[in-house]
């Protein structure tokens, strides 16, 4: 590492939802975790669609997704000149950027996961050392390399005595249950948005469902939900992690057979429930004694959603947004991954092997220096 000794990190997040760049500048001092500033770049339709595509295999895919990771990379950079501008610093004054990259293939049961990005051209058109490839030291430990936030939410949301179960929604849905003696634990717990995305644009147009109304207007498909909810993945023991590779349309259309002349609005309140049942059962099996349940990701700003998950939960906890911690829950990812750079730089572990199966604490990311 250089010789920078400041306590300034960006953190930049592209999640399962492809919507765009979620960045955050982060003082991060011992016991104190401050957000200085945050930034959000939604991806132009071009780059969004070969993101998309590039979920499964197809045509050149390695020239594409190295020209995509090029793309990516620069939306990255203009990330970071707007928190730069918008705080009034310069590159010099910040210690390092965390970088998760984005998804294209999960696949811990081979032994891989592939996040594209281009570190070595962020790190070069920012000035600023980057850090990333987050995920592949746990895999390489034998751990699913993901969920990663759990950790962080422990550091950030963490209170003894009190057991709190964070709930991040965002493309695929994941638990952190912070238990009252401070242990942490925590899944992917399978389908967030990324199911009523895919059924909206495919019958609106639209990349989501603002709020929840479209599925506001459905009501219940009882027998799909079952037939959903017969999904091998929800029943698999913790350590787990999911992503698109398992959960996307087509998986949807081959449990639609029979259900063509439902309302396509029933259809997405049904899915709606889906990602809302499938938190709540988890959180009984995982956290019977939570005292408060707090959304964060894109699923937070989704009230159907909420309504949905606090009537799946039957009074067990409390549900509100991050927002109730003091963090907007758009910011929450982003956080985190300053948080890992962080200790990247520290030389402190970031993963947690009770949430991911590795064989132990491991330090995660690699270094491009500027």
């Amino acid at each position: 590492m250089n010789s920078n000794s400041s306590t300034l990190y960006i953190g930049l997040m592209s999640g399962t939802s492809l919507d765009g760049v979620d960045g955050a500048l982060v003082d991060i001092n011992p016991g104190a975790i401050t957000t200085l500033g945050a930034a959000y770049l939604p991806f132009p339709a071009l780059l969004r669609a070969e993101l998309m595509a590039l979920q499964t295999a197809g045509h050149d895919e390695i020239e594409r997704e190295a020209l995509a990771a090029n793309q990516l990379a620069s939306y990255y950079a203009d990330c970071v000149a707007l928190l730069l501008a918008d705080a009034g610093l310069t590159s010099a004054q910040i210690r390092a950027i965390g970088v998760h990259g984005q998804t294209i293939r999960h696949r811990p049961e081979l032994g891989y996961t592939r996040q594209t990005n281009n570190p070595a051209l962020l790190a070069e058109l920012t000035g600023i050392d980057v850090i990333a490839d987050f995920r592949s030291r746990d895999i390489a430990a034998g751990g699913q390399g993901a969920p990663l936030v759990p950790a962080f939410h422990g550091a950030m949301f963490g209170q003894a005595g009190q057991t709190r179960v964070v709930v991040n929604i965002g493309g695929i849905s994941n638990i952190s249950v912070l238990h009252a003696d401070g242990r942490v634990s925590g899944f992917d717990t399978g389908p967030g948005n990324v199911l009523m995305d895919a059924w909206i644009a495919r019958h609106l147009g639209h990349d989501f469902d603002a709020d929840g109304a479209w599925a506001a207007t459905g009501a219940e498909i009882p027998e799909l939900l079952a037939l959903l909810l017969e999904e091998p993945y929800f029943a698999l023991p913790a350590p787990k992690s999911t992503g698109r590779d398992l959960f996307h349309p087509d998986w949807l259309a081959a449990r639609l057979t029979g259900f063509e002349d439902a309302s396509a609005a029933d259809v997405q309140f049904t899915l709606t429930r889906l990602t809302a049942v499938t938190i709540a059962e988890a959180i009984r099996c995982h956290g019977p004694r939570t005292d408060a349940v707090y959304v964060c990701g894109g699923g937070a700003c989704n009230g159907t959603l909420l309504r949905e998950l606090a009537v799946a939960l039957d009074g067990q906890a409390t549900v509100e947004s991050s927002a109730a911690l003091g963090v907007a829950p758009n910011r929450v990812e982003s956080l985190a991954f300053a948080w890992l750079a962080c200790r990247f730089t520290q030389r402190e572990a970031g993963n947690l092997a009770s949430v991911t199966g590795a064989k132990g604490a491991r330090i995660l990311g690699a270094l491009y220096p500027h």
